[in-house]
């Protein structure tokens, strides 16, 4: 059995085996013509502080249930789009990775764009919380702040995502 498409949890993300699940449609028609990926990863910095590390509190059922929901818009908006979304939760040095995104697609167009609208959906709808250290202390800086149903937050997304 391979990788899940959609997943939540403590373990390192690694992009390679999520470019694999996307492009293995079972099929091997190499149909897909482009692979478009992004790589959240930790910064040393924030609003002039330096940063020490994060930590990631999600629910986990839950952001399962908004990444499906994210899957199911992309397919929606999208049709041709394959995508494979992980989140990391727990403790995150810096330099050290904590969403990857891969979205395969016959165009580039509709694989960057569907790449972009995921992480915009999960940081509006996935209960999934951000707590920053740094020097001096710590702050949840992060959370989802949309309703799921809200189609203005939908559209935002869909609108930073095509621009």
């Amino acid at each position: 059995m391979g990788i899940p498409l959609l997943a939540i949890g403590p373990e390192p993300l690694d992009l390679l085996p999520l470019i694999a699940a996307v492009t293995d449609r079972g099929d091997a028609s190499g149909s897909d013509g482009a692979v478009a990926t992004f790589l959240g990863l930790v910064r040393n910095h924030n609003i002039g502080r330096v940063v020490h590390h994060l930590e990631y509190e999600g629910y986990e059922p839950l952001a399962l249930k908004a990444f499906e929901r994210i899957a199911e818009e992309i397919r929606q908006r999208w049709p041709d789009v394959c995508l494979a979304l992980h989140h990391r939760i727990g403790r995150i040095e810096i330099g050290g990775a904590s969403v990857a995104i891969a979205a395969a697609s016959p165009h580039r167009g509709h694989a960057f764009s569907a790449c972009r609208y995921a992480i915009e959906r999960v940081k509006q709808i996935a209960p999934i919380w951000k707590r920053e250290f740094f020097e001096g202390g710590d702050v949840w800086i992060e959370g989802a702040t949309a309703d799921p149903d809200d189609d203005q937050a939908r559209a935002d997304a869909e609108r930073i995502a095509c621009a």
